[in-house]
């Protein structure tokens, strides 16, 4: 399952930017070992000289990427540019999907963690959102995939702050911080950050967030809401797996998002943790930890369900069990 081709789903609500973006970082060196499956050619309007060939549904531009329609099923497409891959006929090392703006990202997820032949050959790289500085808390407040795309986000990028009041901008990276306090942020007028930096591994970045605890209890977004369960002792794996799955058999459609760090016996590096919803990542094992960092966190994004209910559960699991990690 070694050198899988990183998938980065890249998504937002109608309006709010997500294929400027695209067309903007598709002229980025960083882009040029790239696939990417769109809705449409003509929504990304690229410049007629940076196209170098047409063959039916695919874009072969100047740039070294590769541009595909998706046209019917998601897997299908995949399945089809990856086979054209293997005749030689395209080349890339990682793949963009961009999805509609009234998506939800968890069946395109669900497509890439799952599907048997596609997971053989791709992994989740991580979920990309666009949020307006103009519209979005807007979108926030009446919207549920708007609110769905932040909760999912690994990095949201808030674009058109030239045309937002600062202080509306300010507010608004606030609000998704407290939806989604370990996803990345971004702000952009014209120049979105570097390719290389959007399509990072997530698991890059996630000791950005360990240092504080979370506890957001938000009026606006529906009941949903961030927490922290920490954990001082040693996990025990099998002990974890088994209460996270019926956990996510219970109540996945309410725990939007798990992300974090879990510290586990005889692993000299942290162990990653990456759910969506009943979607759960493979675990990936780190070399080291971050700088001064050497217990679990996991940061919680769940709908309607309180922090206090889910610790008390693992902590009874552990005890019927003889474990010894509680969390704090």
């Amino acid at each position: 399952m070694t050198g899988r081709i990183p998938v980065h789903v890249l998504t937002g609500f109608l309006g709010s930017g997500k294929t400027t973006l695209l067309r903007h970082v598709l002229r980025s060196p960083d882009f040029a070992d790239c696939a990417v499956l769109v809705n449409e050619f003509g929504e990304i309007g690229l410049d007629h000289h940076l196209i170098a060939q047409v063959r039916d549904d695919v874009l072969l531009m100047q740039s070294g990427c590769v541009c595909c329609t998706i046209r019917g099923d998601l897997a299908q497409a995949i399945r089809g540019l990856y086979a054209r891959r293997e005749r030689g006929e395209v080349a890339f090392a990682r793949l963009v999907v961009e999805t509609t703006g009234l998506a939800d990202p968890t069946p395109i997820i669900g497509t890439i963690l799952h599907e048997p032949q596609i997971r053989h050959h791709f992994r989740l790289g991580g979920v990309l959102v666009t949020v307006d500085a103009v519209n979005g808390a807007l979108h926030l407040d009446r919207q549920p995939e708007s609110v769905k795309q932040a909760a999912l986000a690994d990095r949201i990028v808030i674009t058109k702050t030239d045309l937002a009041a600062p202080d509306a901008t300010g507010v608004l990276a606030a609000r998704l911080q407290r939806l989604n306090p370990s996803a990345q942020q971004w702000e952009s007028a014209n120049a979105p950050p570097p390719a290389a930096l959007l399509l990072a591994e997530p698991a890059a970045a996630l000791g950005r967030f360990v240092a504080e605890s979370v506890e957001t209890p938000s009026r606006h977004d529906a009941r949903i809401h961030a927490f922290t369960l920490d954990f001082d002792a040693d996990v025990d794996w099998n002990v974890f797996a088994v209460w996270f799955t019926l956990l996510l058999h219970a109540h996945g459609a309410d725990v939007l998002r798990v992300k974090g760090l879990l510290r586990v016996a005889d692993a000299t590096g942290p162990v990653v943790v990456n759910a969506v919803q009943h979607l759960v990542h493979p675990p990936e094992h780190l070399d080291a930890w971050p700088e001064d960092w050497r217990h679990s966190r996991l940061v919680f994004i769940v709908r309607g369900l309180g922090r206090d209910d889910i610790a008390r559960s693992f902590a009874a699991f552990q005890s019927a069990l003889g474990a010894s990690a509680v969390p704090a």
